[in-house]
Order: structure tokens, then sequence, then C-alpha cells
């Protein structure tokens, strides 16, 4: 009998210590972060994006890119780096998109640690020929990590959305 009461005393010491940890500061420090002024830099960097796009600027394009950061274009194509981000784009905005526009929109954020987020965006992307404008849209995934207190893109995901085809309903969390 005094050692079932000893196993019930230790089993609630126990479930007191759990319940304590998890309230603890200590784990609200490992919380994923929602800080307004993390959010706005994740920001920013889309809008970046798209200000690099709209001037035709590769540098200013691949400016919020990790120096390392893979990008996936819609086709398959692999980027690896800053550089060959910049390139690229700088090589399309003289050519075949000299004549587009990027919007973009923030869908969703979700950090998943303090220094990782994981980003939606939508794009869309007009072209004018001639007299007639085409439009492509497209979904973004982004990773971002935070470096010494900079938030920057480390994988870059594009997928074409295709507009003629019906789409299930889309859940949200």
């Amino acid at each position: 009998m005094r050692n079932h009461t000893r196993n019930r005393r230790l089993l609630s010491i126990l479930a007191a210590l759990f319940a304590c940890a998890l309230n603890s500061p200590a784990r609200a420090a490992v919380a994923p972060s929602t800080d307004a002024a993390d959010e706005a830099a994740v920001r920013e960097n889309v809008r970046q994006m798209e200000i690099g796009w709209n001037t035709k600027s590769g540098a200013l394009y691949a400016k919020p890119f990790a120096a390392d950061a893979d990008f996936v274009i819609v086709n398959g194509t692999h980027l690896r780096g800053r550089e060959a981000i910049e390139q690229s784009h700088q090589r399309i905005f003289d050519t075949f998109y000299k004549n587009s526009t990027l919007s973009v929109s923030v869908k969703q954020i979700r950090f998943l640690r303090p220094d990782v987020a994981v980003v939606h965006v939508q794009g869309v992307i007009r072209i004018r020929q001639g007299e007639e404008t085409r439009e492509t849209n497209s979904m973004v995934t982004l990773v971002m990590t935070k470096e010494k207190g900079d938030w920057k893109i480390v994988a870059f995901q594009n997928t074409r959305i295709d507009t003629d085809q019906p789409r299930p309903a889309t859940q949200t969390r």
C-alpha cells in the first residue's frame, strides 16, 4: 500500500511538472514568432522582387535572396545562388519579359520557428504583345530564414496556375 501511495504521489508531481513546463517562458522562447517586424521584413522581401521585376533589374530582383539560394522556375529549371538568379532574370528582362509587369500578393506567412518562415505568394505577370496583354498566374512557395537579424529567401518554387482547369476548394488552417 505504501508503494502505491508513493507511486501516486510521484505521478502527481510529474503531472504538475509537465503542466508547468508546457506554460513556461522557456517554451514561449521557442514558439514560432508572429512579431510584426518579422512579418513586415518578410513582406518587404516579396515587394523587393516585385520592384526588381517592374524596373527590369536583375540585381534588385535578386537582392532579397541568400547567396546560396535555390530557385526552381515553373519549367523545372533549378538555379543555384543569388548571382545565377540575378543573371538569369536580367536576361529575361532584356528579352521576352521586357514588356511585362509583375503583381504579387502574399497569401500566407507561416513561421515554423522564429528564424524560419514558409511564405505563399500569388503572382500575376502581364505581358504586352502589340495591342494585347497576356496574363500568367502562379503560386510561389518561398522559404525564408533570418540570419543576423535579416530575412533572406533561401528557396523559391514557382508553380503556374492553370486558370482553364477547375481547382479543388482550398483549405486553410
